[in-house]
């Protein structure tokens, strides 16, 4: 519990970290690089274009990831005053009562919550995803996916062109990294080129990463199950896909597709409602 605890705090700093490094070579090294061509007019400059298009994927990134945070899912324990720590847990896993299980429902130890339709625990926000985050929590991956990604192909662009090297062979990029090594340690490339480069491999993994994941949890969401729910060998009632898409994303997912917009309530506090 130690080391899970010690990572939901390591996770969301190595992650603003890493969204530091890559604004700071974007708008510094990477889009200042591009104004050297003569060829484009100052308005439709690949600069002004890359920065626009940088600039829109990482504010739906960060905001997005923001409102992860900022939208944790209620702590059902409260309201339903089944005490704290392990006996919320007892009090869900039936254990304290027969038959007293509630079902949709999961205690995090690290939140020391009960959520509603819990999917799991992410560690690079140090939130738990469940109903009330979890359209947010698919934009902040698949625009994190696409600023990476563009990230990846801006910085194959710059050092293309400092290194005079090509990236049309497919081998090229992957023998990249093995001989930029040899020629660091040979005295013939700079710290900051062989940094850059690291980063073209980083972007790479959480660009992948990322869009996997996004794609996994729309597959669960099209099921209408949660990845806990497949984890524990849940059963669900099969509903249209339709009516699955909608739980999470609403009426308006067009404006969350482009705009961080808060998140629809959950359907527990809607039943709560009526």
């Amino acid at each position: 519990m130690l080391v899970l605890r010690l990572l939901n705090v390591v996770a969301p700093a190595y992650f603003l970290c890493i969204s530091l490094v890559t604004f700071v070579l974007q708008i510094f090294v990477f889009i200042p690089s591009m104004f050297r061509d003569p060829s484009t007019t100052s308005l439709f400059s690949p600069a002004l274009l890359h920065g626009a298009l940088f600039l829109f994927l990482s504010a739906n990134a960060l905001g997005n990831y923001v409102l992860v945070i900022q939208n944790s899912p209620e702590d059902l324990g409260k309201d339903l005053n089944l005490g704290k720590g392990a006996e919320v847990a007892d009090w869900l896993d039936g254990s304290r009562s027969p038959g007293s299980a509630l079902p949709g429902t999961h205690f995090c130890r690290l939140c020391a919550r009960v959520t509603q339709r819990h999917d799991h625990h992410c560690f690079f926000t140090g939130n738990c995803i469940g109903s009330r985050n979890m359209r947010n929590f698919i934009m902040f991956c698949l625009y994190t996916s696409l600023a990476c990604l563009h990230s990846l192909v801006a910085g194959m662009a710059y050092i293309s062109a400092t290194l005079s090297m090509s990236f049309v062979d497919p081998l090229a990029f992957l023998t990249l990294l093995p001989h930029s090594i040899s020629q660091f340690f040979s005295g013939a490339l700079l710290s900051s080129e062989m940094f850059i480069i690291l980063m073209l491999y980083l972007w790479l993994g959480i660009g992948l990463a990322c869009a996997g994941f996004c794609f996994h949890q729309m597959l669960l969401i099209l099921r209408g199950q949660t990845r806990y729910q497949v984890r524990k060998g849940m059963l669900v009632r099969a509903r249209p896909w339709r009516e699955n898409l909608q739980e999470v994303f609403g009426k308006k997912w067009l404006l969350g597709l482009f705009i961080p917009v808060q998140n629809m309530e959950s359907s527990y506090r809607r039943q709560k409602e009526k």
